[in-house]
Formats: C-alpha cells, structure tokens, sequence
C-alpha cells in the first residue's frame, strides 16, 4: 500500500510509514482538544445566567467552574498512566462518550447540585481523554516537520480554545440559552467518536505487568487537597483553619506520592520524566501560563460586563481576537520550530503575553475596547500562541513511548493546576486590592467602580509576573536545540510500543507487516 492510497481501519500501519489518515486522525484529536479546552471558559459568560436559572448563591457559583477544573486537574496523572496500559485509543472513546453523558446531564440539571455533579464529571472524564489525545497525536506523526505542523495545531487550539470558550458561551447564551453551552457537547462528541473509529489505530505500552495503586491514591488525593486548598483560600482567606488543614494536608500526601515513586516497580509517574531539565522546563512553564491566563480571561470578562456593560453575546466577541491571534501565533510557531528550537520561540512568546498584560494595568473606568483592549489584547495572544507550540512539544521531547500517556497527561495537569490555583490567588489578591483602595479613598460610587477596576488591574499585574516567571525557567531550564527537535522522533526506542488496528491485528515497532 502507497502512502496516497485510502487505508481501511482495519489495515495495519507499519510503524515507520506515514498513516495516510493522520490529518484526519489530527482532526479528531483537535476536536477533542478543543472540547476540553473551552469548556473550561465556555460558561464564565453564561455563569450569570445559570445562577439566576438555578438560584446558586454568589459564595457557590465559583463552584460552576471549579468542579470542572478540579477533578480534571486532580485525575489527569491517573487517566495518562490508564491511556498507557488499557490502550490510548480505547480510553479516548471511553472520555469522549462519558464527556458527552456529564455534558447532557450539566444541560438538563434542575438545581445547583446537579450542575456542580455534572461539571466534575466532564472534568472526571476529560482527565480520561486529553492524555490519550496528545499520546496518540504524538505516536501518530513521527517525521519531525509534519510533527510540529501537528503540535501547531494542537497548540493553537489548547492556546485559543478558552478564548473560543468566551465566544461560543457568549452566543448561545444570548441567542439560545445557557444550557447549550453543555448541550452542544453532545454531538460534537459522539461525531468525533464514530470519526474515530475509522481514523485512529490503538497504541499502548507493553510493559504493563503491574498497577500502581497507592501511587495513584496518594496522587489524586494530594492534588485534590491543593487544588481544593486554593480554593478554600479565595473564599475563606488564606488565614483560616480550612485552608491552612488543606494546605498542609497536600503538602504530607504528595510527599507520600514522591516517596512511592521512588520505590515502585510501576510508578503512576516516572520521576524520570519529570527530572528531565528541558520537560521540567515545559511542565513549570505551563503551571504558570495556566495561572496567568485563565484567571486573565476571568477578569477581562468582568470588566467586560460589569465595567463597559457589555452583553454576553457581546462579551463573547470581544475575545474574539484573541483566537485569530492565537491561531496566527501558533502557525508562526509551528513553521520556525524545526528550525530555531523551542527556547526562543517560548521565551519571545511569553514576554509578549507579559507586555500585553502589562498593558492592561492602565485600564480604568473610562476605558474602551478599541482604545485600550484590542491591541494588547492581539499582543497577548499572538505571543502565547507562540509559546504553547514549543511547550507542548518540549514537554514530550525524549520521552520513551511507554510514558508518552503520563508524560501528556503532565502537560495538561500543569496547567489545569494552574488555572485553578491561579484563579483562587488572583481572586483574592483582586479582592484585596479594591478593599484597599477603597480604605484609602472617600466612599462614594465612583470610588466603588474604581476599587473594582484597581482590582482586576492589581490581578493582571501578577499574571504578568507569572509569564515573566515562566519565560525565566523557559530561558534557564530548557537546552533542547532547533537539532533535537529534527531528531527526536528517530531516537525513541520504537520497541516499547505495541499496535492494534481496528479490525483487532496487534504487532510491535519494527516488526514486518
């Protein structure tokens, strides 16, 4: 068989030839990437209208999206080590059939309780679906330049899909009704499933003689207890006994967790992987990217609507910039990969983002969009287009393909961690800083409206800072040169993988088809 001719599922694919249905296995994964990504932002605009539908009080609505954010930040080590044992083609089916199920039943909740249920099963079952997403793109394209058009577009879509979010929340709310911004998860899902299943061939480690259990306890636990502590933190303050216990508790447990790694025979997470300084780099990078942009989005839509006025389906629009930005910086990103390295592509792009969010600390009350928002709006995303292309490829950079499951599931685990602590610190440091200003200022409404603006631009100067911080351990950590890049896909040893087509046939990297 040609590499032009249409291959049927069942056809094996030898491993050092290109699939001929790779572009389209990359569409599957790209909707599924883009599913995860916006649903973490896709119902901030639509929030106020679900709390009005389902009476959830202000101290609960935070609640919307952390349940999304912390289950999925809290499962994702253990959702890549089962992609890399029960098969990353078999799991993806299993995350995107359930992410459809959670996302109907979200839809149709009927209280506050159901919807707060439904949202912590998304984030459940997207744990399940995005390492075995990024695995598979990452087995499924193995020459270099076609690799890096791949991550380019996974990139752009992990950079622009909470942007995408905003939009997408924006117009269904407004045109339709808040419950569609779960609804619409329905077919998109189940069509990407069928599409799946003719485009997409199974691979898993063959080396899964044994499970590691108290790993995958202590790991969960541990996450939960931080992500849940952050939490605590902008709703109780960082003070009280909650957090402190929370707190103090994730810091014993994920102790415990390093602790088992060391000694088991089949950790949940090789410390190999993370001690590599160039995916080190990539995993702290994308902790602080995810603390920075997310809480970024969150702000901007508060100003947008409380501060401007503005509508939900116009709010949506309003971010609608910063997608083309993300998609144009992604592609720049993709094209000078293989030639320039990762390094300077991340630390360019990150500066980029700090400037822009630098720029909006000079928002005020009377700020407009076209004056003061759209260009530092394109120049942050442009520059975090930039950034996540090499990120997300240097984070996999070397990695052996029995840990290419944990080793994506890393990927996202940053940086939904660092969304979802980003958005506890930034809430109460924004909190903080209108009670100060209004402390020193003499009450009136418009003191009011300026407290809450010194607030968001208080919150946007630490999202700067935290982009600064990661383009600093980009620059100090990561040594991956523009030539890793072109060899890298040559030197994983291709033994550890096992294939399974649809139709059922296994074989191993190498062997004759």
């Amino acid at each position: 068989m040609t590499t032009t001719e249409l291959a049927r599922p069942g056809d094996p694919q030898p491993v050092d030839q290109p699939d001929p249905r790779r572009y389209w296995a990359l569409m599957v994964i790209a909707v599924a990437q883009l599913m995860i990504v916006l649903d973490a932002s896709v119902v901030i605009v639509a929030l106020p209208s679900a709390q009005r539908a389902l009476h959830i009080s202000v101290a609960n609505r935070q609640w919307v999206m952390t349940a999304y954010t912390l289950a999925f930040g809290s499962l994702l080590l253990l959702g890549g080590r089962i992609a890399d044992y029960l098969g990353r083609r078999r799991m993806f089916f299993v995350g995107l059939l359930g992410f459809a199920a959670a996302s109907a039943l979200g839809g149709l909740a009927q209280n506050s309780a159901m919807l707060f249920g439904a949202r912590a099963l998304q984030g459940a079952f997207a744990a399940v679906m995005a390492p075995a997403a990024l695995s598979l793109l990452t087995v499924t394209f193995t020459e270099p330049h076609e690799r890096a058009r791949a991550f380019g577009v996974y990139g752009g879509i992990s950079g622009g899909g909470a942007a995408i979010g905003l939009v997408l929340g924006g117009t269904l709310t407004q045109l339709a009704s808040w419950r569609w911004t779960l609804l619409i998860n329905v077919p998109i899902a189940l069509i990407a499933a069928f599409a799946a299943s003719r485009v997409i061939n199974e691979s898993r480690a063959t080396s899964r003689s044994g499970y590691d259990v108290p790993g995958a306890i202590t790991a969960t636990a541990g996450l939960f207890l931080l992500v849940y502590g952050f939490t605590t933190a902008g709703t109780h303050g960082w003070g009280a006994s909650l957090t402190l216990a929370l707190l103090a508790g994730a810091v014993a447990v994920l102790t415990a967790f390093v602790a088992i790694e060391m000694r088991s025979p089949h950790p949940l997470l090789p410390l190999r992987v993370v001690l590599d300084r160039n995916r080190g780099g990539a995993y702290l990078a994308a902790l602080l990217v995810g603390g920075a942009m997310l809480g970024t989005f969150l702000f901007l839509t508060y100003f947008f609507q409380g501060t401007l006025g503005y509508s939900a389906l116009r709010t949506g629009f309003a971010f609608l910039p910063f997608s083309g930005g993300i998609i144009i910086g992604a592609g720049v990103a993709s094209r000078l990969l293989p030639r320039s390295g990762p390094r300077p592509l991340m630390v360019v792009g990150l500066l980029l983002g700090s400037a822009g969010l630098l720029w909006f600390t000079r928002l005020g009350v009377d700020s407009t969009y076209l004056a003061h928002i759209l260009l530092p709006e394109i120049i942050v995303s442009f520059g975090m287009g930039m950034a996540f292309v090499p990120m997300s490829s240097t984070a996999l950079i070397g990695v052996d393909p029995k840990d290419a499951g944990v080793a994506s599931a890393l990927v996202n685990t940053t940086q939904q961690v660092g969304s979802t602590l980003g958005i506890a610190l930034l809430n109460t440091i924004a909190a903080s800083a209108a009670a100060t200003f209004v402390a020193s200022h003499v009450h009136t409404r418009a003191t009011a409206r300026a407290a809450v603006v010194h607030g968001y631009t208080t919150a946007f100067t630490v999202s700067a800072i935290l982009l600064l911080l990661a383009a600093g351990a980009s620059a100090g950590l990561i040594r991956t040169s523009r030539h890793d890049v072109q060899t890298e896909p040559e030197s994983m040893p291709e033994p550890e993988l096992e294939f399974e087509t649809i139709g059922g046939a296994r074989w191993e990297a190498g062997a004759p088809v």
